[in-house]
């Protein structure tokens, strides 16, 4: 992703308001464009969605609004065309997925989370790791697809061998390229696992 769209979202996220600071993230904004792209939604589902409160939302909502991606009806909030372009161009290096159990979870959900072209910045995984245990994840693992061939660093350098239905699943839904990265994340709630593994890829966006 281009240092200028992740610096927008980061912008709106952090942009300065009266008033106390907000309690959201620029990850509860990101998974907020992410649901509304979905479907229209309305405000009440949106925070339990994104497992925050009311005001928070509001305040999400507005700064959205105010940025030209999103539009409100009584239908609840939609992406404006200029909110789709966004999504679309995030979307293009950023996807995500929930996956089924395979060798490398330990949680009751888990989810996957691609980076494109990334790969250069990956050190050991922990960092990623770290980063989606922080937002409660239970764990979280780093592969790279290196010379045709998906690695972990210092754990396997051929996860199609080592972990061939974690490989098969990846590969599937994800259609991994040459230095892409993937994260894999699981937790015991659905909410959890996905804004662990997220966390872990945004960590990982940070470096690019």
């Amino acid at each position: 992703m281009s240092h200028e769209l992740k610096h927008f979202f980061e912008e709106i996220a952090c942009g300065k308001a009266p008033g106390p600071s907000p309690t959201f993230s620029v990850l509860h904004l990101i998974l907020a464009i992410d649901l509304i792209a979905e479907k229209t939604i309305g405000r009440n589902k949106l925070a339990g969605n994104l497992g925050i409160g009311g005001g928070a939302v509001r305040t999400i909502i507005e700064r959205l609004k105010n940025a030209g991606l999103i539009e409100i009806s009584k239908g609840g909030c939609s992406l404006t065309a200029r909110g789709l372009k966004m999504w679309e161009d995030f979307r293009s290096v950023f996807k995500k997925v929930e996956v089924g159990k395979n060798e490398l979870v330990s949680g009751k959900y888990n989810f996957a989370v691609l980076v494109r072209d990334c790969g250069a910045k990956v050190k050991s995984g922990m960092e990623q790791r770290d980063a989606a245990i922080m937002r409660g994840a239970r764990s979280a693992t780093t592969m790279v697809m290196r010379r045709g061939r998906l690695i972990i660093p210092s754990v396997s350098n051929d996860v199609a061998k080592d972990f061939p239905e974690a490989a098969r699943q990846v590969t599937r839904l994800l259609g991994t390229k040459e230095n892409d990265v993937v994260v894999i994340g699981s937790a015991d709630s659905p909410l959890k696992a996905r804004d662990g593994t997220f966390a872990a890829a945004w960590a990982l966006l940070n470096n690019c």
